[in-house]
C-alpha cells in the first residue's frame, strides 16, 4: 500500500487479518494503517482482571448488556478512522449483535482503553475526544504507568481515580465495582 492510498473502514476490516501479527496492534487513522507497539504484561493483567470482574457483574445483573473486546469503532468518516479499544460495552440493542464484527459504527455506552505503551499514551486525549464526540457516554482510561484510571463522562470534567479508589460502573454498570489497584495485579487464577 502506498503512502497516498487511503482505506475505508470496510477495506480495513477486510484486510486487517492479513497485516503483520494478524492485525492485532493496528488501527486506521485518517485512512492510513497505523501499527502500535505490542502491549506489555501489565496491559494483559489489566484486561484479564477487568474482564473477569465485568463478567461477574454482568452475570449477576438483570437485563445486562454485553462486552466486546478489540472491536473496531468507526469514529470518523472521509477519511475513515477506526479505533480498537480494549473493551466496548453495549447497554442496549440486540444482545451480542456486535460480538463477531471486525468494525462497527454502532455506538457503545462505555469504552475502555488501556494506556500501556508510549504510542497509546501519546494519542489518548484525541481518542477520548473521538469517542465522546461519537456519543459514547463514558470512557475509562486505565493507565499502567501511573496506576490510575481516568473516567471521562460526556459533559462532565474527568475524574482521576488512584490505586486505592474504587472504579464504579455507575448507572451504566450498577453491579460493577473494583478497586483500581486490583486492575494491575497478576490474577491469582492466572498464576497457577
Amino acid at each position: 500500500m502506498s503512502d497516498t492510498t487511503r482505506l475505508t473502514a470496510e477495506e480495513f476490516a477486510t484486510e486487517k487479518d492479513e497485516l503483520p501479527d494478524g492485525g492485532r496492534w493496528v488501527e486506521l487513522v485518517e485512512g492510513q494503517v497505523i501499527t502500535y507497539q505490542p502491549p506489555d504484561v501489565m496491559h494483559g493483567n489489566v484486561v484479564m482482571n477487568l474482564s473477569k470482574q465485568l463478567a461477574d457483574s454482568l452475570q449477576a445483573a438483570e437485563n445486562a448488556g454485553y462486552a466486546c473486546f478489540e472491536l473496531g469503532l468507526v469514529v470518523a468518516r472521509n477519511p475513515d478512522t477506526v479505533r480498537m479499544p480494549q473493551v466496548c460495552y453495549y447497554q442496549s440493542g440486540e444482545r451480542f449483535a456486535e460480538t463477531d464484527a471486525v468494525v462497527t459504527e454502532q455506538r457503545p455506552t462505555l469504552v475502555v482503553e488501556v494506556a500501556s505503551t508510549n504510542d497509546r499514551r501519546r494519542d489518548m486525549a484525541a481518542r477520548v475526544s473521538e469517542y465522546l464526540r461519537r456519543g459514547v457516554e463514558r470512557v475509562w482510561v486505565i493507565d499502567t504507568v501511573d496506576f490510575q484510571c481516568i473516567v471521562h463522562t460526556a459533559g462532565q470534567p474527568a475524574e482521576q481515580l488512584t490505586a486505592h479508589d474504587t472504579l464504579s460502573g455507575g448507572p451504566i454498570l450498577p453491579d460493577f465495582q473494583m478497586c483500581v489497584e486490583d486492575l494491575f495485579t497478576e490474577p491469582k487464577w492466572w498464576q497457577g
